[in-house]
């Protein structure tokens, strides 16, 4: 089974980086902007549904309440994970609620069902005593429908008002996407754009259970015990929910062994060539660097930073007279060398997933813009993005560092070397980037003056 999220068998790295975060903060206290924006929209909330009771008229059938919460707080502890964030079936609850209770109660109800779900979690110590503020922050999504349905006052279910429901549910996705957006932002910093995938599925799930969630509150008029019927397919959505959830668990780890064995192919390069395994190391986090500055997506900057610490992993498989020569290699000694990408390239091939797609990029780590280079004599767009940001960086870092042949060159030599060679062996639109880097990188570690040396005496 395909899990949405996932790139080439891993967790999408902006993703795992969520979902990470999100299951290690689970159990510690909410950060003071955390506590500050999700205390403060539960409580606003609350006002504006009490306020909505009061001028709408309060109503709350006893058995429908002692049915639709407990329900609601269990369908809240089903936790369907969709890339970092995940869905719940509240949806199934919801619909009853909004024709048992009236309309300034079903925020209200709701808030006390998601309060209920988390409860057991903090009980146990799975979950911080903080993460009870989060019920009321979640209810958000009921207020859309329950002003919809104080405005329109549909009465009992009825197929009729089959436009109503739609508008209803219109004005839960809507007031949902603004708050949920907001809320992220405020409390975590999270970019709205890597929020949209996860709301687009959430509210897809929502659309589906809508029309189930609306047969129950049919079945349930005047009867609220039948509400339960809705219960088995519940608890099915659970059954689901934990094998996803391993599904996604075993995709981390997966994650995790390519991100190992990234690594412990460094470490073996190293013992090959110490000075090769530490001019990656650089190349890496200038790569990154470069990488951030083209807001690459987060799976592209991956395979950068992959690329960058494996791009001279093929040398491995090199003679250690061509690797270890002194000064500068002949015609026929740099023929064996050139065929270092393509032995990287097979290396990364066979461990396959993630860093098969990173043996593409090594390969082509020394194609040149102009279609000058090798293995493949590629040229421009054909050569990836990842290639030439890897290829630029690997060059500057080359240059500025000394060996046993020659000596390193000054920075602003290499940076004039670079825009010599832009259009030719390099991108221009990678240069740029990379010098700006470069620009930034030297203000900041300019020493500042703040008043003159004394003369000496």
């Amino acid at each position: 089974m395909k899990i949405p999220g996932l790139d080439s068998q891993t967790l999408a790295p902006a993703f795992e980086q969520l979902f990470l975060e999100g299951h290690a903060n689970e159990r510690a206290p909410l950060s003071r902007r955390e506590r500050l924006s999700d205390g403060g929209l539960g409580l606003l909330l609350i006002v504006v549904a009490v306020a909505l009771a009061v001028v709408d008229g309060w109503h709350a059938d006893a058995g429908a309440a002692l049915v639709l919460i407990p329900m609601y707080a269990i369908a809240c502890r089903v936790r369907f994970y969709v890339g970092a964030g995940y869905t719940i079936p509240t949806q199934l609850v919801l619909m009853p609620m909004l024709f048992a209770f009236s309309p300034g109660v079903v925020p209200l109800a709701v808030i006390a069902g998601g309060t209920l779900g988390r409860l057991p979690d903090v009980l146990s110590r799975r979950s911080h005593p903080d993460r009870l503020l989060l019920g009321p922050a979640n209810a958000w999504h009921a207020l859309g429908p329950a002003l919809v349905f104080a405005v329109a006052d549909p009465g009992a279910p009825d197929w009729g008002d089959g436009g109503i429901y739609v508008v209803a549910f219109a004005a839960q996705v809507a007031t949902d996407f603004v708050i949920s957006t907001l809320r992220e932002w405020l409390a975590l910093g999270i970019s709205p754009s890597i929020q949209l995938p996860l709301l687009v599925r959430v509210q897809m799930v929502d659309a589906l259970l809508t029309p189930i969630g609306i047969m129950t509150a049919f079945a349930a008029e005047g009867e609220p015990a039948r509400a339960l019927l809705v219960l088995p397919l519940i608890l099915i959505f659970a059954v689901f929910a934990q094998e996803r959830s391993m599904n996604i668990e075993n995709a981390l780890q997966l994650s995790h062994a390519y991100r190992g064995t990234a690594l412990l192919l460094g470490d073996v390069l190293e013992d090959k060539d110490a000075y090769t395994a530490s001019h990656s190391h650089g190349v890496v986090s200038l790569s990154l660097a470069v990488a951030d500055r083209l807001r690459l997506d987060p799976a592209a900057r991956r395979r950068v930073e992959f690329g960058a610490l494996l791009h001279d992993i093929g040398k491995i498989a090199m003679p250690a007279e061509i690797i270890n020569k002194p000064g500068p290699l002949d015609d026929e000694e740099w023929a064996v060398m050139k065929l270092h990408t393509v032995e990287g390239q097979q290396m990364l091939d066979r461990i396959g997933g993630v860093l098969g797609e990173v043996g593409r990029v090594v390969r082509s780590s020394h194609e040149h813009f102009d279609g000058g280079g090798y293995p493949d004599g590629l040229a421009g767009q054909a050569i990836p993005i990842e290639s030439r940001i890897i290829s630029c960086c690997d060059a500057f870092s080359a240059m500025t560092t000394t060996r046993s042949y020659r000596h390193a060159m000054s920075v602003e030599a290499a940076r004039q070397e670079l825009i010599r060679n832009t259009a030719t062996q390099f991108d221009p639109r990678v240069v740029d980037a990379l010098l700006e880097v470069l620009r930034v990188e030297a203000v900041m570690v300019r020493p500042r003056v703040d008043s003159p040396a004394p003369a000496p005496s």
